[in-house]
């Protein structure tokens, strides 16, 4: 029990990293990068480009791999026992990630692509944005999350149930979830790329994530694994990440370049949907009377989203040169700074929870 507590604190210790804290500027530089690589070194995404499969890029599969399985090993999949300890928190995160989320970024995406910005985008990149808002808005966050909870001084062990959790439920809800906006959207929906993807993505990872856990676990105890082996994997992370998006937006050079002003317009109603959902369960939590280290880590969890998956599922569905693409990794553009006010606000409100 000590060991375990000590683990704990040895890992909410660590808060959000360098890399983490300028996501944003790495980002808009790999995006700049690979815009430039697209345009000037086409030679690069064609040959690239020669290796995919099913529409699925090798290169970027195996990086996002690379960085779903790190966060997947921070999921302890025993806490899920202590669900039925204080379940308020728990069903605010389970009705705001997927009675609601989904729901209203598909009518704030819809709104925004296909009215307001209806003479700038165009029927099919309408389509496609719209594609990429609905897969972020069926990924609630499973890795980013415990930072803004350390950050909120959440409690760490229930967010770590509310994430396991979460993860679970996206094995049975991400597909009809998607597949149900989609088809209301008139995007065909290829089922069969759909159910591999979250096989790939979710599955696999979760899985090996698990396996590594209870081997290093029980080879070196819970300290180690916690403040030893897993930051070993933290580099891996943002680095699969940040080529996976020079590689996106290599193929994206000449469109970009064509439409930049479009970055912004997928920009806009996503940040909106992130404020709109952390306001719906902050709220609730306030009525519901929750402490603050469980009102702000469940409103987070909902706010932010598991990129990663977005990006992965939209490259697998739609191709790595889709627009749904794009808006995914916008949505990777605009999370930490939109998150970082948002744990900002719930910081300056503590005191309206009881203690």
């Amino acid at each position: 029990m000590e060991k375990n507590e000590k683990a704990k604190a040895g890992t909410a210790k660590s808060g959000i990293g360098f890399f983490e804290r300028f996501l944003s500027v790495w980002v808009l530089l790999c995006m700049t990068a690979g815009v430039m690589i697209g345009v000037f070194v086409p030679q690069i995404p064609s040959f690239l480009g020669r290796f995919e499969y099913e529409n699925v890029s090798m290169p970027i599969a195996i990086l996002i791999w690379l960085m779903i399985y790190p966060m997947m090993l921070k999921v302890d999949f025993s806490s899920v026992k202590k669900v039925g300890e204080n379940p308020k928190g728990l069903v605010i995160t389970w009705v705001v990630n997927w009675l609601v989320k989904p729901f209203t970024m598909y009518a704030i995406a819809y709104f925004f692509f296909f009215v307001v910005f209806r003479n700038l985008i165009g029927a099919e990149l309408a389509r496609q944005y719209l594609a990429g808002a609905v897969l972020l808005g069926a990924a609630p966050c499973t890795a980013m999350v415990f930072v803004w909870s350390y950050l909120t001084k959440g409690n760490a062990a229930y967010t770590l149930v509310q994430v396991a959790t979460n993860d679970l439920i996206i094995l049975v809800a991400f597909v009809p979830i998607v597949g149900l906006l989609l088809g209301i959207s008139g995007i065909a929906i290829p089922w069969a790329t759909l159910f591999l993807s979250v096989v790939l993505f979710v599955v696999i990872p979760l899985l090996a994530g698990w396996l590594t856990r209870s081997y290093v676990t029980r080879r070196h105890g819970l300290a180690y694994f916690e403040n030893t082996f897993i930051p070993k994997f933290s580099n891996i992370t943002v680095a699969g990440l940040l080529l996976t998006l020079v590689i996106i937006f290599s193929f994206q050079g000449q469109t970009i370049i064509d439409n930049p002003l479009h970055i912004l317009l997928i920009a806009l109603p996503l940040i909106l949907q992130t404020f709109l959902i952390f306001i719906i369960a902050y709220n609730w939590a306030k009525v519901w009377k929750l402490p603050h280290a469980v009102a702000a880590p469940a409103a987070l969890i909902g706010a932010s989203n598991f990129f990663e998956l977005a990006v992965a599922v939209a490259i697998s569905v739609f191709g790595v040169n889709s627009g749904a693409a794009v808006a995914t990794v916008v949505g990777v553009l605009v999370e930490v700074p939109v998150m970082l006010t948002l744990v900002r606000i719930a910081n300056k409100t503590k005191n309206r929870f009881p203690a």
